[in-house]
């Protein structure tokens, strides 16, 4: 009998320790968003019958076991969502603390004469054969608890989680740069090493587990591939912090996120997914579908957005943004009356499968003159395309825009290779025409290979170099003929 017991009990008894009793907030490592909004912290929950444990029935073999412990020793816990997790893994360190958890329970009850004898002697023999598991264990807990109070009285904020970001790109051009003066004589301007930095600081705060406030601060100077649709993180600014991004993000339901903007978002910040899975490994910003961004309202103004999950796979997006001269939104014309302003909608199949797409449809009115004196409203009708294959990835796409003066065809195509070489890295190669809206003559073209490379969880290099064709002319009349090849190496520290 006495044996039977301890069988029976060497596969119960782990009831008190899961990890989630012991673990703390010291312990989760840093996400790319707050925990608050990702991760379940919840304490155990007391089970007073097994029939509690929603992943718990009658025909698992330990029923009977974990009956016994629960409605006559009351020793066993489930997690928060009342499930078990029995077909979980188990180590003798988890296995030693569920094993102290219950003989606690049963030395009380030993003393009211409930215990059986000879079930108190397994257990005695239990204690000790795993004495040494249960010293180590009780440092650890209390080391744990030392790190826990340390961090609770040192944590920034019960609510909010900074995170932060900076980026170095050093670049090189391989050949002069031909500048034409308002005579249309060249000037050759000579090769010289660039850099350009920004470093970004964003406060998260949810107030519910669900949402998200969203306040970041920014700075950052420096820009060397303007003449082609920039860096995809530099810009001008001369290192002045500015408030980029402030918004609040809560779910409605199950499958409606609402998203309320002050001021940062605009175009595909609107969107789940822009399916290209260059844009945002690539140093260049022509990574990304530069539609977006084209004839638009500039992204210091206030909006509104909505993302409507459909299905498991399918996503329906749209936004509206509106701003007047100096990034407010003039009350007394009203939010939809802005001087510059525009909405979205873009429809996206997100399944698991090989195939990523998304339509969009984008409406733009623009108070300031384009290319050629063209103003007022840009129609933009698109479609993106990612084929995944394994960890290959083929993608692109088209937008068509209508303005007044005349029509744009901007595009991109690229490929790509994930976890090359290195785990988590992508090497890929694009190409494209950007939009030949503000003042450009034509579509710039840009050719970009580079290679992710994380170096460790904070530090990701990437290496690129950087083929570009741009005709450019400004409010003087001066045109700018370049065509340039550029070295780029990019450092990226998150923290």
């Amino acid at each position: 009998m006495t044996q039977w017991i301890g069988i029976v009990l060497l596969p119960s008894v782990i009831v008190l320790g899961h990890f989630p009793a012991i673990a703390s907030a010291a312990s989760i490592p840093p996400t790319s968003e707050p925990a608050s909004l990702t991760e379940n912290t919840g304490s155990l929950a007391q089970s007073t019958s097994v029939s509690d444990l929603s992943d718990v029935t009658p025909a698992d073999w330990a029923y009977q076991a974990m009956q016994s412990l629960v409605e006559n020793y009351g020793c066993l816990q489930g997690y928060p969502d009342r499930t078990w997790g029995g077909d979980g893994p188990l180590t003798r360190f988890e296995f030693a603390a569920g094993l102290n958890a219950c003989l606690s329970v049963m030395a009380g009850l030993s003393t009211q004469e409930v215990v059986a004898p000879a079930d108190l002697a397994t257990l005695t023999r239990l204690q000790r054969e795993f004495q040494s598991e249960l010293g180590i264990l009780s440092a650890r807990v209390t080391a744990l608890e030392a790190e826990t109070a340390t961090f609770q009285a040192q944590q920034f904020s019960t609510t909010t989680r900074l995170q932060g970001q900076a980026d170095f790109n050093l670049g090189l051009p391989f050949d002069p740069i031909a500048v034409f003066d308002n005579d249309n004589d060249p000037e050759v301007v000579e090769n010289s090493v660039s850099i350009a930095a920004r470093a970004r600081l964003n406060f998260d705060t949810s107030f519910t587990g669900d949402d998200r406030l969203r306040l970041r601060l920014q700075s950052r100077s420096g820009d060397f591939l303007d003449p082609f649709g920039g860096l995809a993180d530099g810009g001008d600014g001369d290192y002045e912090v500015e408030l980029t991004d402030f918004y609040y993000q809560f779910p409605l339901g199950d499958r409606i996120d609402i998203t309320l903007s002050a001021r940062g978002l605009q175009g595909s910040d609107w969107v789940t997914s822009t399916i290209l899975p260059y844009d945002g490994p690539a140093v260049a910003s022509a990574a990304a579908p530069g539609f977006y961004d084209s004839g638009g309202s500039s992204g210091n103004g206030a909006g509104l957005g909505i993302s409507l999950e459909l299905t498991d796979d399918w996503v329906l997006d749209a936004g509206y943004t509106a701003s007047n001269s100096g990034g407010a939104t003039n009350p007394a014309i009203g939010l939809f009356a802005a001087n510059s302003q525009s909405y979205i909608a873009q429809l996206s199949y997100l399944g698991d499968g090989v195939i990523h797409a998304g339509l969009v449809y984008l409406h733009s009115d623009q108070s300031d003159e384009f290319a050629g004196g063209r103003s007022g409203a840009v129609n933009t009708y698109a479609g993106l395309i990612s084929l995944e294959l394994g960890d290959v990835f083929l993608a692109g796409h088209g937008a068509y825009q209508v303005f007044n003066g005349g029509t744009d065809l901007s595009w991109t195509v690229g490929l790509g290779v994930e976890d090359f070489l290195v785990d988590g890295s992508q090497l890929g190669l694009y190409g494209g025409q950007l939009p030949q809206l503000e003042d450009y003559v034509n579509n710039p073209l840009v050719i970009e290979g580079y290679f992710e490379i994380p170096i460790n969880p904070f530090l990701t290099i990437t290496p690129a170099l950087v083929y570009g064709e741009a005709n450019l002319r400004n409010d003087s009349g001066t045109r700018t003929d370049d065509t340039s090849f550029y070295g780029v190496i990019r450092a990226t520290f998150t923290f």
